[in-house]
């Protein structure tokens, strides 16, 4: 992957540009790990971080990553794939994450299970213990998406007690949404030791 191609152009919007304002160390590194349920928006949110075009997605089969170096950050975007047979997977991933981003689809409504479920077992992952996390309630620009505070109700997620949290209404497919979740994301970052 060409760090200085692509994925430049993410210094100039989204995230770098709110991790500039932060008062870096040498070298700091930012690692945060995208997950939810198939086709619920991930790689399209991602993409829409890092300005590419986003009219040609599909399914990942294992994962994305987009790596850039700016203003003394090292930022980290792993976006796991879904699919019911990688999920086992996603363990693999978790060991120094400093922010979870969780994806939902709010407008699949017969999946609000299925993801609650994927969800509380992420939060009860030691390896992911008090880590922040912000949980985009993707697609709403869709008419029968669900708004992102019911669908905190419907998770529960007001129960979390052991760490930050936010839901984050937003849509990858138009952007909408996505400078808020991230500068939630700034303001909540934790670092970990390395």
């Amino acid at each position: 992957m060409d760090s200085r191609g692509r994925c430049m152009c993410m210094c100039e919007k989204g995230l770098l540009s709110i991790l500039r304002r932060l008062k870096p160390t040498p070298d700091q590194e930012v690692r945060l790990l995208l997950l939810g349920l198939d086709n619920a928006g991930k790689t399209t949110l991602l993409k829409q971080l890092a300005a590419e075009d986003i009219s040609h997605i599909t399914p990942t089969q294992g994962f994305n990553i987009k790596s850039v170096q700016s203003s003394g950050f090292k930022l980290n975007v792993w976006d796991i794939g879904g699919q019911r047979k990688i999920r086992p997977y996603w363990k693999n991933y978790f060991e120094n994450t400093d922010v979870l981003i969780y994806v939902i689809d709010s407008s699949d409504r017969k999946r609000f299970e299925e993801t609650g479920l994927e969800l509380a077992d992420l939060l009860e992952e030691e390896t992911l213990a008090a880590v922040p996390l912000l949980v985009f309630a993707n697609k709403q620009d869709l008419m029968t998406a669900t708004p992102a505070s019911e669908l905190a109700e419907c998770l529960s997620l007001h129960t979390i007690r052991d760490r930050m949290w936010q839901v984050q209404a937003c849509s990858a497919a138009t952007a909408e949404g996505l400078q808020d979740g991230m500068t939630w994301v700034c303001r909540n970052i934790r670092f970990r030791k390395r």
